[in-house]
């Protein structure tokens, strides 16, 4: 039986070591970076109901309760309306995989504003099992939403620091520096304690992964977090910010490359980066870094009040 219950931090090295394992078994068309866990889970859940509520991990259970293997995770309420689901390779298309998008959407419906009209998910457009089961559970595509970009960690481009700056890994002594750049970057609201005790001491974060380019004066101009999958040997960026004081000085660029260097030197083959397909300036970085289009993810949507059962 797969049943699922709410996750814990201490859930999430295993989580990452399963998804990594379902990666290496059947590719990625069904499974985003395992590095876009903790962001997703630590950052984009912050400041709502508990992550109890929100997150889960499914599993499959003997006949006496006992916790055997895990089948799936659903993550609800990103951004306010929108709901992830993963499943073992194994589940693609059964009932499971669809017991799981109904639990995530419903949950995520429940827990949603008033004003909010929608339910939202996406997938990558590879990904016809997922996007055949959201369209039986009444969900429409409605938008191209990330460009999926790659290259490999070979002929990297050069760490150039602008003069000044200092290029390195972040300590947990820069929780107040990197709450500031965060907020400067993308108008979010951290507190240097809130982003030390949520994010930098969680499991799964490394401080090592995240690289800042520090200023003469102490601030961080731009950072950038690293995630690392060794079974697959894929790297991941997410996110990737400039403070808006330092902004046209190459130093998200630099924060990057020095990043890279650092993943190739781990044995990593690959790197990724999403964007916002919308995203022009986003794209220009990228793409003078050596990354191209590998895949686009697609947007779908269903109406808050319709209920998975009414389909």
């Amino acid at each position: 039986m797969l049943t699922p219950r709410p996750f814990l931090p201490s859930d999430m090295p295993r989580v990452q070591e399963t998804v990594a394992e379902w990666i290496a078994t059947a590719g990625r068309d069904a499974y985003d970076h395992v590095g876009e866990l903790p962001h997703r889970v630590y950052d984009n859940l912050r400041g709502g109901p508990p992550v109890g509520d929100l997150v889960h991990v499914w599993e499959h259970r003997g006949e006496h309760g006992h916790e055997r293997r895990i089948g799936g995770v659903t993550i609800c309420l990103r951004f306010g309306s929108a709901f992830d689901a993963f499943c073992a390779p194994e589940l693609r298309g059964t009932d499971s995989e669809r017991a799981m998008l109904t639990f995530a959407a419903d949950t995520t419906a429940r827990h949603m504003a008033d004003d909010e009209e929608y339910v939202l998910t996406d997938l990558f457009e590879t990904d016809t099992t997922r996007g055949r089961l959201l369209n039986e559970l009444g969900f429409t595509f409605f938008r191209v939403w990330d460009d999926v970009n790659t290259r490999d960690l070979t002929g990297l481009p050069p760490v150039v620091v602008p003069e000044g700056f200092t290029v390195r890994a972040a300590t947990l002594a820069d929780a107040d520096a990197l709450a500031e750049a965060r907020n400067a970057s993308f108008g979010s609201d951290w507190t240097g304690a809130a982003y030390r005790d949520g994010m930098m001491t969680r499991p799964g974060y490394d401080p090592a992964g995240e690289i800042v380019a520090e200023a003469p004066d102490g601030r961080i101009g731009a950072y950038t977090v690293h995630w690392v999958d060794e079974r697959n040997g894929l790297g991941h960026f997410e996110p990737v910010g400039t403070h808006e004081a330092f902004r046209r000085r190459g130093l998200a660029r630099a924060v990057m490359a020095e990043s890279m260097r650092r993943m190739a030197e781990l044995g990593l083959r690959r790197v990724t980066v999403n964007h916002n397909a919308e995203n022009l300036p986003a794209a220009q970085l990228y793409g003078s870094l050596g990354f191209t289009l590998e895949c686009r993810t697609h947007g779908y949507r269903r109406a808050k009040g319709q209920d998975s059962m009414s389909r």
